[in-house]
């Protein structure tokens, strides 16, 4: 089916990871940031040249379009999900991709700053990616593939789908959203007008992965209110809120408990901002575990932990504020085992070997599974996110695309 097909889905890459759609926690806008629409109208541009009339991109930053199905059968709609915006946590401007064709097995060293070296020693699923083509970024900032990648993917779909009609398929939605990376991707999206019955993110790693499983989430924030004094009179009179904060967060277990030190199926408690003035401090947690019932313990002890420190500086006063941010997918996906089953039997008509993985983080489909869209986490070939040694394996991709096609092919022949 795929013998004589030109991919797309490199050129597409390409060109998105030039877009900087860093998103921002600190914002209270939908989107976070408005560079994150430049991208978005360049992909309701290639949507309507692709043929879908309907592609648009609403005010908070959401692309929607859809693919007819050409099928008489009654076929569930299925949703591809992916990303547009990249993580605070590295520079996501000016990004200069570099495509390492025939990847000899050995380090990448980034040209732009020659001290950032991609080794297979630390990356080694990057060694069993030897003779692909793999894109890095230059060395200054992260590549993008997280989550580019997925929308290349997708875009890529649609491309083969509308240029092969034999390939019977049932409707498909296109949806492409903002804020991902900073736990709002789905806060203003238009269910009813998305309108899909099940759903599938495009934002995992390994070829050949599905994540039916993620942590569940919630944030704490733990605020010191200290008390305000002329430092050259505050003799008896000064409770600097820092101290307390740093005294809180010096408290944490250090070889537990931390994401630093746990792996598999562990949880963790992760301090992730800090901020204040002496007379008030804020710090910020993310608290997560594959069990939902564990979460109250995890945010028991720190309360506690923040008590003990409180107690060392009389005068101090603080206040917790607990907020859910996701659950564990797998509490839906498992009242539609079809929806996981179809996309094994995708992957293995892909010519791949099934990883079946849980994710120690969350995708917009963590939290579109509760909204009523079951949608688990497959496969673009997506490495090392977050950071300057991010790439990706132009073959995972186009075996992404492929996966893709097969699977939207099971849920017309199953129907």
């Amino acid at each position: 089916m795929f013998d004589n097909y030109a991919f797309t889905v490199a050129e597409r890459f390409l060109r998105y990871v030039r877009i900087d759609t860093q998103s921002d926690p600190a914002s209270s806008t939908q989107p976070s940031t408005e560079k994150q629409k430049d991208l978005g109208r360049l992909l309701v541009g290639e949507l309507m040249a692709c043929g879908l009339a309907d592609a648009m991109m609403d005010e908070f930053g959401y692309v929607y379009a859809t693919l007819d199905a050409n099928t008489e059968k009654i076929v569930p709609v299925i949703c591809l999900c992916a990303h547009m915006d990249t993580a605070p946590d590295c520079s996501g401007e000016g990004v200069r991709p570099i495509v390492h064709p025939q990847y000899d097995g050995g380090e990448i060293r980034l040209p732009d700053d020659p001290q950032q070296v991609i080794s297979p020693g630390d990356h080694p699923y990057l060694a069993s990616r030897k003779g692909d083509d793999i894109i890095t970024a230059s060395g200054t900032t992260l590549l993008g593939a997280d989550d580019k990648a997925g929308l290349a993917v997708i875009m890529d779909t649609i491309h083969f789908l509308i240029r092969h009609p034999e390939v019977k398929h049932g409707k498909v939605r296109v949806v492409f959203t903002p804020d991902e990376e900073i736990g709002r991707g789905v806060n203003r999206l238009d269910m009813e007008r998305l309108g899909a019955d099940f759903g599938y993110t495009l934002d995992a790693g390994e070829r050949g992965t599905i994540e039916d499983e993620t942590f569940s989430a919630d944030a704490m924030t733990v605020t010191f209110h200290g008390v305000s004094a002329h430092p050259g009179y505050a003799r008896g009179k000064l409770v600097n809120a820092l101290k307390v904060a740093a005294q809180f967060v010096d408290s944490l277990p250090k070889d537990e408990w931390s994401p630093e030190t746990t792996d598999d199926r562990y949880g963790f408690v992760h301090p992730v901002r800090m901020s204040g003035i002496a007379e008030k401090a804020v710090v910020e947690f993310i608290i997560r575990d594959f069990i939902t019932s564990r979460l109250p313990a995890y945010e028991s002890h720190l309360r506690d932990l923040a008590d003990s420190a409180l107690s060392a500086w009389p005068g101090a006063r603080m206040e917790i504020a607990v907020k859910e941010q996701y659950r564990n997918m797998k509490e839906v996906l498992d009242e539609h085992p079809q929806v996981a089953e179809f996309a094994k039997e995708a992957i293995r008509r892909a010519g791949l070997t099934v990883k079946e993985s849980s994710a120690r983080g969350g995708t917009d489909g963590s939290r579109l599974s509760f909204m009523g869209l079951p949608c688990p986490n497959l496969f673009t070939g997506e490495m090392a996110f977050h950071g300057k040694h991010e790439y990706v394996s132009v073959q995972d991709m186009q075996r992404s695309v492929e996966t893709c096609v097969h699977l939207l092919k099971v849920w017309e022949e199953r129907s």
